[in-house]
């Protein structure tokens, strides 16, 4: 069990805030929603709402902010997206320029901001059903692939999926598909079970971002879409500037996990 497993999400932000938590995410505030960050100029956001809504799996909305506002209005309204993530990336025409852990001074009146489902609010379910989720159990980042399955394209918008992994014991995988899938709003089931060759993964044991988990015996490599896809989609589209969260530095909101499920 991590330290902030039972932390309010207030709480979570407030210590992120301060700069006390710069890293993952994952098992923090369980029983809450986190987020995914993509902010864009206003004159790109029709197109990446476009692309959020041909390509529900990867981009789960959960929040659409007012232009130039920072405030989560809908899904945590004390909070503001500028500093409570724990860590940022600064896109320039595609090019990763740095990483920040407040974003206040890049803040243009013209950006709009999204906030994308995460597969790291269903790992509560996950974990009440007795599944393992061996980057919790290890303390590190989920491992993150880039694969050959494409995008549906969106005005400037295109490029390829990204899929987060969690080792499976064989005999939970169905279980594990039957309880991710009642979460549509955080990625859902799996697009992908078993052989990571067959989306286009060359080695298991390098992922594109995060860590790499331990395969045991007996466990399956499972595949969710995952909500560092914008940052993908950002890296072939070349926009000026966008700004992301680094991959598994997640946004704590308000929102209850169960309220996203399908019952």
């Amino acid at each position: 069990m991590n330290t902030y497993q039972t932390y309010e999400p207030s709480q979570m932000r407030e210590l992120i805030r301060e700069k006390k938590i710069t890293g993952p995410t994952a098992g923090f505030a369980e029983g809450f929603a986190q987020a995914n960050l993509m902010i864009v100029k206003k004159e790109l956001a029709f197109d990446f709402l476009l692309f959020c809504q041909r390509n529900p799996a990867a981009c789960p909305l959960l929040d659409v902010l007012d232009p130039g506002d920072p405030v989560p209005r809908r899904s945590a309204p004390q909070a503001d997206i500028r500093t409570d993530f724990p860590k940022y990336r600064i896109y320039r025409k595609g090019i990763l320029e740095e990483e920040v852990t407040d974003i206040t001074a890049y803040w243009e009146d013209d950006m709009v901001a999204f906030l994308i489902g995460c597969s790291f609010t269903f790992e509560h379910a996950l974990m009440l059903n007795d599944i393992p989720v061996r980057h919790i159990e290890d303390g590190h980042n989920v491992p993150m692939y880039q694969t050959n399955i494409a995008c549906e394209k969106a005005g400037v918008f295109h490029g390829p999926m990204v899929v987060s992994m969690r080792p499976i014991p064989a005999h939970q995988v169905t279980r594990s598909v039957q309880v991710t899938s009642r979460f549509p709003s955080v990625h859902g089931g799996p697009i992908h079970i078993g052989d990571p060759a067959v989306i286009g993964i060359s080695d298991i044991g390098q992922p594109d971002f995060g860590e790499p988990s331990v395969l045991k015996e007996g466990e399956v490599p499972v595949f969710w879409a995952c909500g560092v896809t914008p940052q993908a989609i950002v890296m072939h589209t070349k926009p000026d500037i966008a700004i992301t969260h680094a991959p598994g530095h997640m946004f704590i909101t308000d929102r209850r996990d169960q309220k996203l499920g399908v019952l």
